[in-house]
């Protein structure tokens, strides 16, 4: 393991791009080894147990198997679910999660309504619960379950109708209270055409990708193992579907 092994981004299936695209602008240096998990998603709606084996077995084939010398973990239930458990199997490698960024949007909006769309696990662990204590004098926070949603971003329908309607479905109710929405999963930044379309200009979207890419740069430099290359990019889907590889790659391109 050295400065020009790879780094290793981990996501239940596509949506771990909307992190990659932030880890390639901040190193675009740095070889990046991304692996998506799409047989087996959406994470959201199994048990914690059942995201943890599933986690754990990707850290090996990422950590052990491929020699990556760092692991990001850009899965939001993933990291509720098995963060802990990876670091102390592998103490000696650089492992990042990610996590809602609700304290970023408590110092943005003091006093103010912030809405959590999140998936089951996400919400029902404890990490976001800690999360949510910490901020509550802040603000008033509003847990949004958002089930349907990493499905149509998986089948590539994130600007129809459909994707609308359910935005419509989860946010409107609430849509005239909020003053920002934190999108705590990392499927969620691809459907923000949609969400604009029933919260409109003046909420504010934010996700932890950046800040993610900026911790995993910071662990890198403080280990002195920054790539200095021409950069590269592996993609892999446990799918084994080439339609997935397309798709990771159309999203890595959009605007």
């Amino acid at each position: 393991m050295d400065k020009h092994s790879y780094i290793a981004v981990f996501d239940s299936g596509v949506g771990g791009v909307s992190v990659l695209r932030e880890l390639r602008r901040l190193m675009p240096g740095e070889r990046f080894y991304y692996f998506g998990d799409s047989a087996n998603a959406p994470y959201g709606k199994k048990t914690t147990e059942e995201v943890r084996a599933l986690t754990l077995a990707a850290g090996r084939k990422l950590l052990v198997d491929r020699d990556c010398k760092a692991l990001v973990v850009a899965c939001n239930t993933a990291t509720a679910a098995a963060i802990t458990d990876l670091r102390e199997r592998y103490p000696d490698r650089i492992i990042v999660g990610i996590e809602p960024a609700l304290k970023l949007a408590c110092d943005r909006h003091p006093g103010g309504t912030i809405g959590i769309m999140a998936t089951d696990v996400t919400l029902r662990e404890k990490k976001l619960a800690a999360l949510m204590e910490r901020v509550k004098r802040d603000c008033t926070v509003i847990r949004l379950p958002s089930p349907g949603v990493v499905e149509l971003v998986e089948a590539g329908k994130t600007e129809t109708a459909e994707a609308v309607a359910l935005m419509e479905q989860i946010l409107g109710p609430y849509a005239e209270r909020l003053n920002a929405l934190v999108l705590g999963c990392t499927h969620y930044p691809f459907m923000k055409n949609a969400m604009r379309q029933v919260v409109g200009d003046s909420v504010e979207l934010l996700d932890g990708g950046e800040g993610t890419a900026r911790e995993t740069r910071r662990r890198l430099q403080e280990a002195g193992l920054l790539g200095e290359g021409p950069g590269e990019l592996i993609i892999e889907n446990s799918s084994g579907d080439p339609a997935k590889i397309r798709l990771t790659q159309e999203l890595l391109e959009a605007k």
